[in-house]
């Protein structure tokens, strides 16, 4: 069974990695991810503001204190980071000297500005490719959905213009025109997209009137928006696409090759149940083919998107509209 696939002109000996997170922090994590069978390693976000509080730093130990105050407030406490700015390329390096598949180091940002540089140095670290995450909220009611677009695809083409290496970028869902947007980050130099980040999801404390942070990881109910978006989108692009986000076994992971995913990233499933889980996956994949009688995973990928769908955008309102009218109350609703 050739379950082979091309992801960002990588070509990888099947579709299952591990997403960005907090498993590739540690080498051992990451040799028995190897070993379980990963066909890639995604490493966690070095973000924006780590980049830029560095360079801040530095630029009040050259120029003395001619910010405000306040201005230091800006930026998170370094000490909430796992990996700085100079551990992180460290880490590309130990990674690529301690595993043989390729090494997706991940940016998250979402302004313009000299900390696009930074792409350089993880290319120049030995990163196979490099995952752009552009986790946006727009809270400003003077920015239209066209400005928040150009801003991002700035911050794209920054990226892009610092290196070579195959670059996807991560987005979230909810983009006014996400199959527009798509395509403009096609025009632009990318290679793949991968759908989806994650919202953080805020909660508040009645006591203590409190902001509550709580992290919950996805389940397997995240799977269909990536499903409708993936089946929406692998016709019409030339872009890897890859999906993250409610994968937790083989049958979710069929699913989104199906929709037309080259590449499926697991991470909740992982930390829940440890790296040998992706091993479990990808064996029970390997039998699903074959009892199936698929000759290749080829056959699988983008089989049910929507390509030969006349119209998708009625077929997506007709669905919904079938949906609605197939909920018929309880016999409790008649008493």
């Amino acid at each position: 069974m050739d379950l082979s696939t091309d992801y960002l002109g990588l070509h990888l000996a099947h579709p299952l990695m591990p997403g960005a997170s907090p498993m590739a922090d540690d080498l051992d994590a990451v040799r028995r991810l190897e070993d379980a069978g990963a066909s890639a390693i995604v490493m966690r976000s070095l973000f924006e503001e780590q980049i830029e509080g560095e360079q801040l730093g530095a630029a009040r130990h050259l120029f003395g204190h001619c910010e405000s105050a306040e201005a230091a407030t800006w930026f998170p406490d370094t000490d909430v980071f796992a990996l700085g700015p100079d551990t992180y390329l460290e880490q590309i390096r130990a990674i690529r000297a301690a595993v043989h598949v390729p090494v997706i180091a991940s940016l998250n940002g979402t302004t313009p500005g000299g900390w696009t540089g930074y792409a350089q140095l993880m290319e120049e670290a030995g990163a196979s490719a490099l995952e752009l995450n552009l986790y946006d909220v727009p809270t400003n009611p003077d920015e239209n959905a066209a400005a928040v677009e150009s801003r991002l695809l700035e911050v794209v083409a920054q990226v892009r213009g610092h290196v070579a290496l195959p670059l996807a970028v991560k987005l979230s869902p909810s983009f006014t025109a996400l199959p527009h947007f798509v395509r403009a980050l096609e025009l632009a130099g990318v290679d793949g997209v991968v759908l989806f980040n994650r919202w953080y999801q805020p909660d508040i404390e009645l006591e203590s009137l409190e902001v509550r942070r709580t992290l919950h990881l996805s389940g397997p109910s995240e799977l269909p928006l990536r499903l409708r978006w993936l089946a929406i989108l692998s016709p019409f692009t030339g872009l890897s696409l890859a999906a993250s986000g409610g994968v937790h076994a083989a049958p979710d992971a069929i699913k989104a090759l199906m929709a037309g995913a080259h590449a499926v990233q697991m991470v909740a499933a992982l930390l829940q149940r440890g790296p040998q889980h992706l091993g479990v996956v990808l064996g029970d994949l390997r039998t699903w083919l074959e009892e199936h009688e698929y000759a290749s995973l080829q056959q699988l990928v983008g089989s049910m998107n929507l390509a030969r769908c006349p119209d998708a955008a009625h077929y997506e309102r007709g669905n919904y509209m079938a949906l609605l009218q197939s909920w018929h109350t309880s016999p409790a609703w008649r008493t």
